[in-house]
């Protein structure tokens, strides 16, 4: 108590001392620089909760746009008009009498797919008062661009594996295992063997199926690759900002068209009879290294830029495939000419010994890790799973795919980790969607297909789900 007694006389006495000297007019001298040092002190606060206010617009703004956006094609430009205003209200802190958002100042083109608006607010000040100024006028503005503005590149990947070559379905699985080939896969290898039907005799299952008019799954990305293209054209009429290329993944990863705005040309590619290309279902590889092939994919892509212009576009890698790291030896492989089975499940052997067939682990799901070197270029990817249909009936399935995650090599000689939530006994068919769920850039950007419809629908979803993305341009 003593010491704020004291301090109170201080305090007294220094402002009696101002207010009593005749020396200099100390106190109006003090008066007189008082009021401009309140005065710069409190605008400065007083702008920095306009800047606060204009930095909320601007974000706030942003949104309403990208928002709209995405309804450039469905709605009129009344109702996109409302949506902004509607968005921009609902998200601001500001009242309807103090910020400004009118259909003027929103400027719609559905033929350029774009949206440019400025929103002004007035903001209340308490110390620039002082000087009569009651509120700091703010403005921002933005604009964005729907999809078919941006520029992009498409990389349609077909996978090559013979196991691409298996019926695209369990009813052409079904009449290939009835035929005199009886084998589900269309497989182009001459073993020796002749196969007669309606009169004519074929060397290759491949001849065979052809023949006997059986779609397989390698005829199926074919077909779902020309609807991308259809889909590229419906997208890009101007044939000004979307480019396509088409690659093949077996052993390593071809560029066979670099990106072009002329789907023209890739539709050309893929209905070359002759298959000089090696696009369609009348060639192969007998191996699928995606350890090789993806990071491949990587370099030939490069690195992905923002959209807004032709030398930096967005990029998108549509892979196709069955999603299995396998060669033909590694199934066919058998140095002691033996068969082993432990348990039988009727006539159909369910486990073999792998030592009697050393590459059996090597078969694996791909490890999600080698597509890392793409997404990690801000490359987006994209993954249509052509489902590996079950083959209970076929020796080569059950002692490698149909085997388990955990007599696999997936993580001893391929460096996977597997889903914490996913048993190790789940098969090596049933862990595949996993696997490729993980390669893709989201789950939203992986479908799963088992039949010609699906697969088809499914590479046209996975475009359509990427034309949803937009950019701010402004």
């Amino acid at each position: 108590m003593k010491l704020k007694h004291v301090w109170r006389k201080v305090r007294s006495t220094t402002w009696a001392a101002l207010l009593q000297s005749s020396n200099g007019n100390v106190a109006i001298s003090f008066a007189l620089v008082l009021v401009p040092m309140l005065l710069a002190v409190g605008a400065s606060i007083d702008y920095v909760r306009a800047y606060n206010v204009q930095a909320k617009m601007q974000s706030d703004l942003d949104a309403a746009l990208l928002a709209a956006i995405k309804d450039v094609d469905t709605l009129d430009e009344d109702k996109i008009q409302k949506k902004v205003e509607t968005w921009f209200g609902a998200q601001t802190d500001l009242d309807s009498s103090k910020y400004s958002l009118s259909g003027s100042n929103i400027k719609i083109s559905k033929t350029n797919k774009s949206i440019q608006a400025v929103a002004t607010a007035s903001v209340a000040t308490t110390f620039m008062r002082l000087a009569d100024i009651d509120t700091v006028n703010v403005s921002v503005a933005s604009s964005v661009a729907g999809p078919a503005t941006s520029y992009m590149n498409v990389y349609l990947v077909l996978d090559k594996s013979a196991s691409m070559l298996l019926a695209a379905t369990t009813s052409g699985q079904t009449s290939l295992r009835s035929s005199a080939a009886a084998c589900e896969f269309a497989c182009h290898t001459n073993e020796g063997k002749s196969f007669t039907y309606k009169g004519s005799n074929y060397s290759t299952v491949y001849g065979l199926s052809k023949a006997m008019g059986i779609t397989l799954r390698a005829d199926i990305s074919v077909e779902a690759v020309k609807e991308v293209l259809t889909m590229v054209d419906s997208a890009n009429q101007s044939s000004s900002h979307v480019k396509v290329g088409l690659y093949t993944i077996g052993a390593t990863a071809t560029e066979v068209l670099a990106p072009t705005y002329s789907t023209a040309t890739a539709l050309k590619y893929l209905s070359d009879g002759s298959d000089s290309n090696k696009l369609t279902s009348a060639t192969s590889e007998d191996a699928t290294y995606f350890d090789v092939a993806l990071p491949k994919m990587a370099s030939l892509v490069g690195t992905a830029g923002d959209g807004s212009s032709a030398s930096s576009p967005l990029k998108l890698v549509l892979l196709l495939t069955d999603g299995v790291q396998s060669t033909r030896d590694w199934v066919t492989n058998n140095p002691k000419k033996k068969w082993s089975c432990t348990q039988w499940s009727g006539s159909t052997c369910i486990y073999y010994n792998s030592n009697y067939f050393p590459y059996q682990l090597k078969v694996s799901p791909l490890n999600p890790a080698w597509c890392d070197a793409m997404k990690t270029n801000a490359v987006t990817v994209g993954v249509l799973y052509t489902e590996y249909l079950s083959i209970p009936k076929d020796w080569g399935y059950n002692m490698t795919v149909g085997e388990t995650m955990k007599s696999s090599g997936f993580t001893s000689i391929w460096g996977g980790t597997m889903r914490s939530d996913v048993s190790s006994s789940t098969t090596r068919r049933d862990y595949i969607p996993y696997s490729l769920k993980d390669c893709a850039s989201s789950e939203d950007l992986f479908l799963s297909a088992s039949d010609s419809n699906e697969i088809e629908s499914g590479l046209s979803s996975l475009f359509q789900q990427y034309l949803t993305s937009v950019r701010l341009t402004q």
